[in-house]
C-alpha cells in the first residue's frame, strides 16, 4: 500500500507514529511510506530581501528538523520512508500531494480542535478532508 504520512513534529505526530508501529499488520515494512511536511511560506518581502537560495535553504532546514527524528524512529521499526517537503498551506499541500501521488491512504494526527476553533483559525485536518480524494486515517 502507498501511504502518505503527514508530519509536523507535534505531539500528534508522535501519537500517529506510535499507532503505526503498534499496528504492524496494517502498516508494516511492506508498505511504500512517504513522509510529507509543509513549511509556511516566508512573507514576500522577507523572501525578496534574503533571496530565493537563502529562503529555500531555510525551508529545507526546517523540514529536516521535523522529518529527521521521524525517519530515525521509523527505521528503528524496519520502515524506510521517502521524505518530501513543500512550502504553502499545510491542508492544501497534503491533499494535493495525496491526490497527485495516487496514494492509497493518508495518515495524520488530529489536533482535535473544536468546531468553534476550526471556524476561527481553520484546521489542517478539515482542509485535508475537504480536498482529499484519498482515504484519510486520523489518529488522535
Amino acid at each position: 500500500m502507498k501511504i502518505l504520512l503527514a508530519v509536523d513534529g507535534s505531539a500528534y505526530t508522535k501519537k500517529m507514529l506510535a499507532y503505526l508501529t503498534t499496528h504492524e499488520e496494517m502498516f508494516g515494512s511492506n508498505n511504500d511510506l512517504t513522509l510529507f511536511t509543509v513549511q509556511l511560506p516566508l512573507p514576500a518581502r522577507a523572501r525578496a530581501a534574503v533571496g530565493a537560495e537563502v529562503a529555500n535553504s531555510y525551508y529545507a532546514e526546517e523540514a529536516e528538523k521535523v522529518t529527521a527524528p521521524v525517519v530515525k524512529f521509523l527505521k528503528r521499526h524496519g520502515m524506510e520512508p521517502k521524505v518530501v517537503h513543500k512550502v504553502g498551506t499545510a491542508g492544501e499541500q497534503i491533499a494535493k500531494a495525496a491526490n497527485a501521488g495516487k496514494f492509497d491512504l493518508v495518515v495524520m494526527g488530529s489536533h482535535g480542535h473544536s468546531a468553534l476553533g476550526n471556524l476561527v483559525m481553520g484546521s489542517v485536518t478539515t482542509q485535508v478532508l475537504a480536498h482529499c480524494e484519498v482515504p484519510v486515517l486520523l489518529v488522535r
